[in-house]
């Protein structure tokens, strides 16, 4: 009876054992986004930024082959170091002119891609080195190219001399032309020579058709303004709407077929590496996740985004208002971090709404290179985007005068 006791007794252990493994399970399967596809616009592969600080690029050319797949139902994979090959040549020139005073780095932003596109034209993926292949890698490690170039371009910028000779601009462009390829004078393309302009016209775009939207309360709604962060070096012109028509732009553009090239924040502790961001209320999520505010305020950013990762869809979301996004623009809290595409849009298993973002950082997450972020996300952390003049709602086009 005694053993008979005790073999009952361990059958309800183990029962009660597999009990609160299926409930972890179940919690956790229940944290876990389900998505629900509403709207989703063709978009070409994934690429692979790698360790090149060129998102605005990958994004703006990722943003051009949806255009023209949507306008010609023709797929193209444009070349993003015949545009950095112009744009950081244009950029240290602009520096040299400047006498220092404007940062000389890396990045860019999708106003960059749209002048090159207009003023220089573009080439096919394969008319170039592939990124990586000068310098013996297989995808871009801008690390060396960017030891060099910056110190070359400051030196000459902040020199004493009278006179500059043309030289120095020869000397730059072989060290770019050694780390990315030298941009071809000509080229064939499907059996037919073309020169980057020419090239550039057949793809059927009208380059004036696209225009950069933002939403700040420091200039006047309705009007343009350059967005004051400094890889907008060339002072593109941004359209300012309130918040709403923001928001509105973007699910009327993608509701009609278009995408977005978006440039924003990625910074904050909603957005994972996995794939998934959330504009995270971090004191609900704090007490969600069991955590007082002392053991919380001692977590580093990445234990905080491990606790709001594991909420997955359950994450408490803040709404985004006008004043928000204008406090943290000006305390450098809302910052210019990352380029990628919004392509599409999906709710997950709880009602909530994302926007689908094709990202340049390869195959990685676990939507293979998607990211789903919600609505609130990108509506607070957009620092500007892209898009087709004619993928604006009527109203807001008139109010703009187009």
């Amino acid at each position: 009876m005694k053993y008979l006791t005790l073999l009952l007794l361990g059958c309800c252990i183990n029962a009660m054992a597999e009990s609160t493994d299926s409930l972890r399970k179940d919690t956790t399967d229940n944290n876990k986004p389900i998505f629900t596809v509403v709207k989703e616009n063709p978009i070409t592969s994934i690429k692979n930024q790698s360790r090149s600080g060129t998102c605005w690029d990958y994004s703006t050319l990722a943003f051009f082959e949806s255009e023209i797949l949507r306008k010609s139902g023709k797929t193209y994979n444009l070349s993003e170091m015949f545009v950095c090959n112009k744009n950081y040549m244009d950029r240290a020139i602009h520096t040299v002119r400047l006498h220092g005073d404007m940062q000389f780095e890396q990045g860019g932003s999708a106003y960059d891609v749209q002048y090159i596109l207009k003023t220089y034209g573009i080439c096919p993926e394969d008319a170039m080195p592939l990124p990586g292949t000068m310098y013996g890698d297989t995808l871009n490690n801008f690390s060396e190219f960017f030891l060099v170039m910056p110190p070359y371009v400051k030196t000459l910028a902040t020199s004493t001399l009278k006179k500059l000779s043309p030289a120095w601009k020869n000397g730059l462009q072989g060290i770019i032309d050694a780390y990315i390829g030298k941009v071809p004078e000509t080229f064939v393309y499907e059996g037919k020579t073309y020169t980057p302009q020419t090239f550039a016209q057949s793809l059927g775009l009208n380059w004036d058709d696209y225009v950069s939207i933002t939403s700040y309360t420091h200039h006047p709604f309705w009007t343009e303004f350059p967005v004051e962060v400094q890889d907008n070096w060339r002072q593109g012109m941004s359209w300012n709407v309130p918040i709403d028509d923001l928001a509105r732009i973007i699910d009327h553009a993608i509701m009609e077929g278009y995408t977005v090239a978006w440039g924003g924040d990625v910074s904050e502790d909603g957005f994972t590496r996995d794939g998934l961001a959330v504009l995270a209320d971090d004191t609900k999520a704090r007490d969600m996740s069991g955590t007082d505010m002392a053991k919380w305020l001692k977590l580093s950013s990445g234990e905080k985004k491990e606790k709001i990762q594991k909420l997955g869809v359950n994450v408490p979301e803040l709404t985004p208002s006008q004043q928000q996004r204008q406090t943290e623009f000006d305390n450098w809290q809302l910052t210019d971090d990352h380029g990628m595409q919004i392509f599409g849009v999906a709710k997950d298993q709880n009602g909530r709404e994302y926007y689908m973002v094709k990202n340049s950082w390869g195959e990685t997450g676990d939507y293979k290179g998607i990211w789903y972020m919600t609505k609130n996300f990108i509506v607070a952390k957009t620092m500007d985007f892209l898009v087709n003049k004619n993928a604006l709602p009527k109203d807001i086009r008139k109010k703009l005068g187009m």
